[in-house]
């Protein structure tokens, strides 16, 4: 009788031998990961854009105020406030030879030529309700325009000169600018019947600086209009 040598590789209990097993453990394992990895790459991402942040100061802008010069909601637009009529309206004495045109601009009471002097001179009259930012910003406006730094209060005070009339006090001013083309202001500050009055002559140093006395005389004639 023949007897074959037992398979070195063979299980007593009958088991498949690993060899054969393993190769099929290993294909269904990358069955799975290909499968598992197909999954992944199934998913759809999405990205939200952010909403682009607004300029700063933009989001407190009230409306009507993003246009320009002149657009709507702008001071351009908002009409001049009611000129002074009857006893609440100032009035004055004419030098002789100066001529008075009323109006002029939005918030211009009356504009004021004098006899030629040889310079440019320009006599102006302005209105505006309430105490209209105040003497001291007003004055230091008008310094500005002629190149001059600003004053402080008690500069303000030792800069003021006083006018007794019929309608008040009225606080008087005289400026000087500075540069090779000498420019001046003189003008008078009052506050009455709850309006402010401005009455400035300004222009070339020289003719403004001949034309003061009669510019002062007008103001000491200043009244109300019904006196």
């Amino acid at each position: 009788m023949r007897v074959e040598a037992p398979d070195p590789g063979a299980r007593r209990d009958g088991a498949r031998p690993w060899s054969s097993v393993a190769p099929a453990w290993v294909f269904l394992g990358a069955l799975a990961l290909a499968a598992s990895g197909c999954q992944r790459e199934s998913v759809s991402h999405f990205r939200v854009p952010k909403a682009a942040p607004e300029p700063a100061g933009m989001a407190a802008m009230p409306a009507g105020m993003g246009g320009g010069m002149g657009a709507p909601g702008m001071a351009g637009d908002v009409p001049p406030p009611a000129q002074p009529t009857g006893s609440s309206a100032l009035a004055w004495t004419l030098p002789k030879g100066w001529n008075e045109v009323r109006g002029g601009g939005a918030m211009r009471y009356a504009t004021l030529t004098p006899p030629a002097s040889g310079g440019k001179v320009e006599v102006t009259v302005i209105v505006l309700p309430g105490p209209a930012g105040g003497e001291l910003a007003n004055v230091n406006r008008w310094r500005g325009q002629i190149g001059l730094p600003p004053l402080d209060e008690a500069s303000l005070a030792s800069a003021r000169k006083h006018v007794k009339t019929r309608a008040g006090d009225v606080s008087v001013y005289d400026f000087l600018g500075e540069g090779q083309q000498k420019t001046r202001v003189v003008a008078g500050f009052t506050f009455t019947e709850g309006n402010t009055w401005f009455l400035k002559m300004s222009g070339d140093a020289a003719a403004v600086g001949a034309r003061k006395p009669e510019f002062v005389s007008m103001l000491e004639s200043l009244r109300l209009d019904a006196n």
